[in-house]
């Protein structure tokens, strides 16, 4: 048995080719591992693309494993690759190959985005929840519902779903009113919160039993009364913007959807259409 399998591996090598690749924009190369591969075959076919890959001056290599293929993963640590990020079905590996420049490979993604949402009914009551879990559990604190976008979702989108899971209230997002960025937050990555400006389309409160302790609509002085909210700088000018708001003296930044440049589908620009459209943006003069 011992024979038969040396034998094989030999077979394997004289019949060793190179990692199938595509050419990206920069001079670098994509491998998407979709079949399934023998550990010693793939690190020796992978030494012999490297090799080849450099005398081609390419840069940037890029190696997409599937989860089920972790037993390859070792090999291209070994010659050199890191882990660049990792979904829940692959992890994407990276190498740069060029000796005589500086890597340039671009960063894992830097950011995460998430949203708050200030929705107000007609009697000045500000729909506020109270959280199951997290920092501000057993607190007694009241607080706008908030949550995190999902992978290709809209921010106008976020919103409008978090306060539907949190609350089981309907509402039409309106305008994003502010945002805030903070660093070295959710492991490290740096966060965008967006305020956004929703109005109800619906007011009987159905609680998320898995996360939200409570939920109520609190009137608007009542909710920037609490000493929490008073105690932090960033809410505090949350509740000024969200009071000029209410009172017509602040416009925020709606969604208008646009055509990408680069692709199909489409895109949304957050900008204040009303003033943009009363400036005077050159094009005439």
């Amino acid at each position: 048995q011992l024979w038969s399998f040396r034998r094989l591996y030999q077979v394997q090598t004289r019949q060793l080719r190179l990692l199938s690749a595509t050419e990206d924009e920069h001079g670098g190369l994509f491998v998407d591992m979709q079949d399934p591969m023998d550990s010693h075959l793939f690190a020796s076919s992978l030494r012999a693309s490297l090799s080849h890959w450099t005398r081609l001056g390419k840069r940037g290599i890029w190696i997409k494993l599937p989860i089920r293929h972790y037993n390859l993963i070792e090999a291209a640590v070994k010659e050199g690759f890191w882990y660049h990020h990792a979904e829940p079905k692959y992890v994407m590996l990276a190498k740069w190959l060029p000796q005589d420049e500086p890597c340039a490979l671009p960063a894992n993604a830097s950011h995460r985005v998430t949203v708050g949402a200030f929705v107000i009914n007609d009697k000045k009551e500000v729909l506020v929840v109270q959280e199951k879990n997290g920092m501000l559990k057993g607190k007694g604190v009241w607080k706008f519902p908030t949550g995190t976008a999902n992978q290709g979702e809209d921010i106008c989108a976020a919103a409008v779903r978090e306060v539907k899971e949190e609350t089981g209230i309907e509402t039409k997002f309106e305008q994003v009113l502010t945002f805030r960025e903070h660093h070295k937050a959710f492991f490290q990555k740096s966060d965008l919160f967006f305020v956004c400006f929703l109005k109800p389309l619906s007011y009987n409160i159905k609680v998320q039993e898995s996360e939200i302790e409570a939920a109520q609509w609190m009137p608007f002085q009542e909710y920037t009364a609490q000493s929490f909210v008073q105690r932090y700088e960033l809410l505090r000018n949350m509740v000024k913007i969200c009071k000029a708001k209410m009172d017509g003296r602040y416009s925020g930044f709606p969604a208008v959807p646009i055509k990408p440049s680069f692709k199909e589908g489409r895109d949304i620009i957050y900008f204040n259409n009303n003033q943009a459209s009363n400036s005077n943006d050159g094009s005439t003069q």
